[in-house]
């Protein structure tokens, strides 16, 4: 041995730990199934886990671990056949959170048969449980936080046992960490295969020497050369330039390779995917080592060198791989690694949008049943009654549910590709659909339907369409033949009659139409109204013998008057055809002619629509409407541009009716129109554009993280919005309902002054004395007026309503409606009311708690809570909250004044 290495002997056979103390910050440590509060050998405390899950059962478990036999604390979840979530409360302000669960069954129910199971975190499938491969079993993700509650969920496998789990640890890790290197991984789940302790050959590190209390095993299951584990480092480290941090105590360890030429670690995968690694390096040694490293042969990194007293990291993303070869060939000196962590990237989906699930919301609610729809309802698992592609709901079947009617809010289902409502109580006329411009069955057989109401050629992607055994009177629509894709036209077992229009007699179209009064292409009248009667009736033909004295010119006769009648028919159907093609033609072009009147400069064509959005290069919103792009004009204005479906639900007299109203009013708090492009199968709105984004997005999404909203700021806001509430229901002639208000319809400038937008929904009240519009009901769930959903008469009180639960969202910084904490808590309403009326401040947003004067708070609640009365003749009038809110903006201000001055 030369003197160099016997320096390196001599720093790797000292021994020194290093212990970092520090509180529980942010821990959370659930004993499932426990009863008492306690705490463990490393001084962490543990509460039982009753205050996060409504459900399941507890039990004891005693098994041996190791040489000590031991009881431990279980929850159960007997006969379940869906999900099963604990659902976790967490601070928005930490990016990433630790969760690490353990699963034990060791035969508890003497069954002898141990449960599968999937875990999942928000909408990622994290792993599968096999407790007859692993018992017990222990599982640890790294989760990003971007809601307020971690819904941690089992999701029971049919047949294979009851889901179990013992305890459940939320612990958060350092801002910033876990994300270099991966940055074309993006919103992924790590999941944890290995973290090494490098050189250390005792039990595993973990909290107090690891603060964030990560578990660190030895590597003694491995079998690279051994240095030694028995080395005193009394280094300190610059730790600035890793963000993980792991604890001194394992980077004052390593494996030092000081007879061959390269160092190497083969680790099992247990499953194929892809890989995120970090390797750690510290400078434990008088000499800098540099070294090659290769990750499965190939060389991530050449001559890497390793400074004294400096800590280093090197992050490797791997695709595809289902083994594990880390190896360190020398060049100078010896190579040398203290740790490293190997992580599974798991797929978390995409979320549905939130159009889609307060649609659901509202359907269920309707239904009247707890359909078990809760989270999101395509992953990680679809909901029951749905199918989905993706986060896109593509199916909804709920048949053989009491509906009664198809509401509004089935048609923001925009994706939907098959609809199911046969024998769900129907009854009237089909309801408008012609939103959904993907359906492509529409099931609605077995009800009391009695008209078709609407055309349904705007389902232009339809192609089975099933009516049978309903109540159908009349003739079948024209239209139905304008419709390229269908194939199968079932009208059977209806009271339909008269002749079917020659567009569907076509050999791709199969159309079945038996058990109607008379359905036929021929243009002659039936004889017998009951030749065509109910397939389920067996056809029985009854052959009644002639009198031979019977006379045949009756017939004749009757015949001759018959055919006379039906061409004085045809000839006066034609002549009203062609009036109402007049008619239509006439109108269509006064349409155009006003529609220029309102200024050239207003009226875009659809080449120049794409032209301004880089051919729609960047969508910006998404609704029940269609997309919101990006756009710039000619003059370098940004817009934002909303593309309509073609013939969507607002169709195109709405479309149009928009476009009147837009044009009409001005107000610094409502968004403007700058154009619209009318032309076939293209309606298009050109509003200006603001570039702060929603309210919604300051309050729930990454804007929050960044910079949240201040109490005064909160309240500014709030003053806009109502000023232009107040334009619409005061100042504009006539009087506006708007219809829609929510956070996502308030959007923002560069300085954050509020703007009102979306009156896609907006109903005019023509009459001055007029005090509602009795209309189909119209909103978002959550925000819908309960009088007006339940009365269909929409007056201004129930925009006040809507307005009320904007305000609750300001002060308490959550949405409408969650299912997060226990059920009395899903509706924001009904939470915060009773708190806010006590002057129980607590409900209000944590990130505005402690800067807000009391006063100014009291006047925004009273106010904020009178708006929400259920009935709608106790709510203020929209100028009556306006002032209010003044009061309370003005008051703030005084008080941070007050504040800045004393300081």
């Amino acid at each position: 041995m030369d003197l160099r290495d016997t320096w390196v002997f001599f720093f790797l056979f000292s021994n020194f730990w290093f212990v970092t103390f520090c509180g529980q910050d942010g821990f959370l440590s659930l004993s499932c199934g426990g009863t008492t509060s306690f705490s463990d050998s490393s001084n962490i405390s543990w509460v039982p886990d009753i205050a996060y899950i409504t459900t399941g059962k507890s039990m004891t478990i005693n098994y041996s671990d190791g040489s000590l036999s031991k009881n431990v604390s279980a929850r159960f979840f007997p006969k379940s056949r869906g999900r099963i979530c604990y659902r976790i409360p967490v601070d928005n302000a930490t990016t990433l959170i630790l969760v690490r669960a353990k699963f034990v069954y060791k035969n508890y129910d003497g069954l002898r048969k141990p449960p599968k199971f999937y875990v999942s975190l928000g909408t990622a499938i994290a792993a599968n449980i096999n407790l007859a491969k692993d018992d017990p079993c222990i599982e640890e993700f790294l989760w990003i936080v971007n809601k307020d509650t971690l819904p941690f969920c089992l999701n029971a496998i049919p047949s294979c046992g009851s889901p179990v789990i013992s305890s459940l640890e939320i612990r958060p890790l350092p801002k910033g960490s876990y994300t270099k290197g991966k940055e074309d991984f993006p919103n992924k789940l790590l999941r944890k295969s290995h973290r090494i302790d490098c050189g250390y050959t005792n039990e595993s590190i973990r909290y107090p020497m690891d603060p964030y209390d990560r578990i660190w095993n030895a590597d003694r299951s491995f079998t690279p050369f051994h240095a030694t584990a028995e080395f005193k480092i009394h280094n300190s480290f610059n730790q600035s330039n890793v963000m993980e941090k792991p604890p001194i105590s394992v980077l004052q360890t390593g494996r030092v390779l000081m007879r061959r030429n390269t160092l190497t670690y083969n680790l099992p995968l247990d499953v194929l995917g892809d890989y995120y690694i970090i390797l750690y390096f510290a400078g434990i040694l008088p000499v800098f080592p540099s070294f090659d490293i290769l990750v499965n042969g190939d060389i991530v990194k050449s001559n890497y060198t390793i400074k004294g007293s400096e800590i280093s990291a090197l992050y490797v993303t791997l695709k595809g791989i289902n083994s594990l070869n880390i190896t360190l060939s020398s060049i100078n000196f010896y190579p040398q690694i203290n740790a490293f962590e190997v992580y599974n990237m798991v797929d978390i989906p995409s979320e549905v949008s939130s159009t889609t699930v307060s649609a659901m919301q509202v359907i269920q609610q309707s239904t009247g049943l707890d359909l078990g729809w809760q989270d999101d309802p395509c992953s990680p698992f679809p909901w029951n009654h749905i199918d989905c592609e993706g986060s896109l709901v593509t199916s909804l079947d709920l048949s053989n549910i009491n509906l009664r009617s198809i509401g509004p809010t089935f048609g923001d289902l925009l994706d939907l590709k098959t609809l199911d409502l046969h024998n769900t109580s129907l009854a009237g006329e089909i309801q408008d659909l012609s939103s959904l411009q993907h359906l492509e069955k529409l099931n609605l057989s077995f009800n009391q339907l009695t008209s078709f109401g609407v055309d349904l050629d705007n389902l232009i992607n339809l192609q089975i369409l099933d009516l049978k055994n309903n109540m159908l009177q009349g003739t079948v629509p024209d239209s139905l033949g304008e419709l390229e894709n269908l194939h199968l036209l079932n009208l059977e077992n209806n009271k339909l009659q008269g002749p079917l229009s020659q567009s569907l007699n076509k050999e791709t179209l199969d159309i079945r139409t038996s058990g109607n009064l008379c359905l036929t292409f021929s243009t002659t009248t039936c004889v017998d109204a009951s030749s065509n009667p109910p397939i389920q009736t067996p056809l029985v033909t009854i052959v009644r013998k002639k009198k031979h004295n019977e006379h045949n010119h009756l017939p004749i006769i009757v015949g001759a008057v018959g055919g006379a009648t039906l061409a004085l028919i045809l000839i006066c159907v034609l002549v009203v055809i062609y009036i109402t093609n007049k008619r239509y033609e006439v109108c269509h072009t006064r349409e155009e002619t006003d529609m220029k009147n309102w200024g050239p400069e207003k009226v875009f064509s659809y080449k120049e629509i794409k032209a301004a959005t880089s051919n729609f290069k960047e969508v910006v919103g998404r609704g029940s409407f269609g997309s919101v792009y990006l756009g710039k004009l000619p003059n370098g204005k940004p817009v934002a541009v909303k593309v309509r479906f073609d013939k969507s639900q607002l169709g195109v007299d709405s479309f149009m009716n928009e476009i009147h109203l837009l044009s009409k009013i001005r107000h610094q708090n409502l968004v403007s129109l700058e154009g619209f492009c009318h032309e076939p199968k293209h309606q298009i709105l050109v509003y200006e554009y603001l570039p702060g984004g929603s309210l919604a997005d300051h309050l729930y999404g990454a804007n929050r993280r960044k910079t949240p909203l201040s109490w005064v700021r909160r309240l500014k806001i709030a003053v806009d919005a109502a000023k232009g509430l107040d334009y619409l229901h005061n100042g504009s002639e006539p009087r506006i309902i708007h219809r829609d208000i929510k956070c996502s319809n308030i959007l923002l400038d560069m300085e954050m002054n509020a703007k009102v937008c979306d009156f896609g929904l907006s109903k005019q009240v023509t009459q001055t004395d007029a005090t509602h519009v009795t209309t189909v009901v119209k909103g978002t769930a959550g925000y819908l007026d309960p009088e007006y959903y339940s009365t269909q008469q929409l007056t201004e009180k129930s925009d006040v309503y809507s307005f009320g639960v904007v305000l609750l969202e300001l002060i308490c910084g959550r949405e409408p409606l969650t299912h997060s904490g226990t059920p009395d808590s899903f509706n924001l309403v009904l939470w915060a009311k009773p708190y806010l009326q006590a002057g129980a401040y607590e409900v209000v947003d944590e990130s505005i708690q402690g800067t807000f004067d009391i006063e100014s708070m009291r006047k925004a609640t009273l106010i904020a809570i009178k708006s929400v009365e259920m009935n709608a003749s106790q709510r203020p009038l929209i100028a009556e909250v306006l002032a209010e809110l003044k009061e309370a903006y003005s008051t703030q201000l005084r008080f941070i004044e007050s504040c800045q001055n004393q300081n």
